[in-house]
């Protein structure tokens, strides 16, 4: 009995006994980051922005008024460099206010109303081709930052056809395709779509490619095969499509795919940055550290693409 007492004492007062723990948390260290790409026969762009204190305010002005201004970007493949133009939304030139407002995220009325900035050229000599390393050189506040990115050997898709889903209405189904990946090489791949239809006032529906959900895998385990697979439809407006409808394609539909094959290191940033998106919003899931390919402290990605594309009508 005196055992137990002396243990229920012990026990007693190791429990009164605290410390205080005091952990120091690194400060928020504002830094650029830079969103680059260059296709095959496209020219190179780049946008840049500054991230954001997790505790900064979320609304449309504090996202708008993060981009930046200012800057010298270069872009040379080994032989030839060019020092992009800063093309800003509030002075484009005539005729690209749709393709600025796809690139901003903005409706074309209120562009103007924003001082949104990109980088670009147009000096076809350093317009993407296939084989080719570009080198980025981005000057900005006393700082300077780099990178590299090469334009590879696009895969063509074998065939493109639409299937009925058995879980979805009459008429209905996902966009499927057969793919051969080269064998005895790294290969990972990018998948984006854009319709040709019109809307009922004789407009295109889609101005700009999007990517689905999940739009990046790599060949890790299917180096060599041969295999199909499908995609959902990430173009329906949720106003227009009934829900049983949301991801699909309606027979009639005709679709651009874009199959772009990345780098490792694009491939690697892609897939953290949409594992990310998908989570967003869920306490459970674990944080995401989206890498960069980006040498000089500051965040993103410069990317090369080479793409595919293939005209799937729905029938």
């Amino acid at each position: 009995m005196k055992q137990i007492l002396f243990f229920v004492c012990a026990v007693l007062i190791l429990a009164s006994c605290t410390k205080e723990v005091k952990i120091d948390i690194p400060g928020y260290e504002e830094q650029l980051v830079i969103d680059g790409r260059i296709e095959t026969d496209q020219p190179p762009l780049v946008i840049l922005s500054k991230t954001k204190d997790i505790y900064a305010p979320t609304d449309l002005d504090a996202y708008l008024n993060g981009f930046v201004s200012g800057a010298v970007v270069t872009v040379s493949d080994g032989s030839t460099s060019v020092v992009l133009d800063e093309i800003c939304s509030d002075n484009l030139p005539p005729g690209t206010e749709e393709q600025a407002a796809a690139l901003f995220g903005i409706p074309v009325d209120q562009l103007a109303n924003y001082h949104i900035c990109a980088y670009t050229t147009f000096n076809t000599a350093i317009w993407g081709q296939v084989g080719k390393t570009y080198s980025l050189t981005v000057q900005f506040e006393g700082k300077t930052y780099t990178s590299s990115t090469q334009i590879l050997q696009p895969t063509a898709l074998d065939s493109v056809f639409w299937q009925q889903d058995e879980d979805a209405p009459a008429g209905f189904g996902f966009s499927w395709a057969r793919l051969s990946d080269p064998a005895g090489q790294y290969d990972a791949y990018m998948w984006e779509v854009k319709r040709l239809d019109l809307d009922a006032g004789g407009n295109p529906k889609d101005n700009a490619y999007k990517a689905t959900f999940a739009p990046v895998w790599d060949d890790e385990f299917i180096d060599g095969k041969t295999f199909d697979f499908a995609f959902e439809n990430p173009l329906n407006d949720p106003d227009e499509a009934p829900d049983d409808q949301r991801w699909y394609y309606g027979i009639g539909d005709t679709v651009v795919i874009k199959l772009s094959k990345v780098e490792s290191n694009v491939f690697e940033f892609l897939e953290k940055k949409y594992l990310q998106l998908q989570t967003t919003g869920n306490p459970f899931a674990s944080p995401t550290m989206i890498p960069t390919n980006i040498i000089g402290g500051a965040q993103g990605v410069w990317a090369g693409y080479s793409p595919h594309f293939d005209t799937l009508i729905c029938q």
